[in-house]
C-alpha cells in the first residue's frame, strides 16, 4: 500500500512539474508585452507587432521596425528632385487600417518647400508624400535656419543613440534655441522610452 501511494505521489509531482514547465514555455512564447515591455521587439515586423497587440505604445512597436530612423530620414531626404533637403521632424506611427507602421518625416528644401513623407518602417520605402505650408509648423524658424544649422537631425540622432547605448531613436522634433536649431530625440530603451536633447553645437543632455 505504501509503495502504491509513493508511486502515485511521484506521478503527481512529475505531472505538476511538467505543467509548470509548459506554462513557463507558453508565457515565454506569448509574453504579455504591456506588462513586460522588455520583451518588445520580438515581433517579425513593426506592423505585425501592432496586429499582435494593439495596446502597445509607439516606442514598443518601434523596437520591431526593420528600418531605423536614420535610414528613413535618408530615404525621405533623397526622394525629391530638389536637392539639399533636410529632415527637421520625425514621428513614428503604428499601423492602422489604411497605413503600415511608418515614420512621418518632414523635409524642408532651400526653396522653402516643406514635404512630409511616409516611410514604411519595415521596408524603408516611401509610400506617400504631401506638400505642407512651413508656417503651419514653424512660425519662428525659417528654411534657411535649418539649412545653416551646424548639427543636422541625422547628426542629432546619432549623438542621442551614442548617449544611450542600446537605445533606438524613433521620433525627433526641432526646437528653437535662441536663433539656432536644437533637437529633442525620443528613444525606445529596454523597458521604457527616454528623451535626449541635442543643442545647436552638438551638446547632448538628458531631458
Amino acid at each position: 500500500m505504501k509503495t502504491i501511494l509513493t508511486t502515485n505521489a511521484l506521478r503527481l509531482t512529475a505531472t505538476a512539474g511538467l505543467l509548470a514547465l509548459m506554462t513557463g514555455v507558453g508565457a515565454a512564447q506569448n509574453p504579455d508585452l504591456t506588462k513586460n515591455p522588455e520583451n518588445t521587439g520580438r515581433a517579425p515586423t513593426a506592423t505585425e507587432a501592432t496586429k499582435t497587440n494593439s495596446d502597445l505604445k509607439e516606442w514598443q512597436v518601434a523596437k520591431s521596425a526593420k528600418t531605423d530612423l536614420a535610414q528613413a530620414i535618408a530615404a525621405a531626404e533623397g526622394k525629391d528632385e530638389e536637392k539639399g533637403g533636410r529632415a527637421i521632424d520625425a514621428d513614428f506611427e503604428k499601423a492602422d487600417s489604411k497605413n503600415p507602421a511608418h515614420y512621418a518625416i518632414k523635409v524642408v528644401y532651400p526653396s522653402g518647400k516643406l514635404v512630409e513623407y511616409g516611410i514604411n518602417a519595415d521596408t524603408g520605402e516611401v509610400y506617400k508624400s504631401e506638400n505642407q505650408p512651413i508656417e503651419r509648423y514653424f512660425t519662428r524658424l525659417k528654411a534657411s535656419d535649418f539649412q545653416n544649422a551646424k548639427v543636422s537631425l541625422k547628426d542629432a540622432i546619432a549623438l542621442a543613440e551614442q548617449k544611450a547605448p542600446g537605445g533606438k531613436a524613433y521620433e525627433a522634433e526641432v526646437e528653437r534655441e535662441g536663433n539656432a536649431v536644437a533637437y529633442e530625440i525620443k528613444l525606445a530603451l529596454t523597458d521604457r522610452e527616454g528623451e535626449i536633447k541635442v543643442g545647436p553645437d552638438g551638446t547632448v543632455k538628458n531631458d
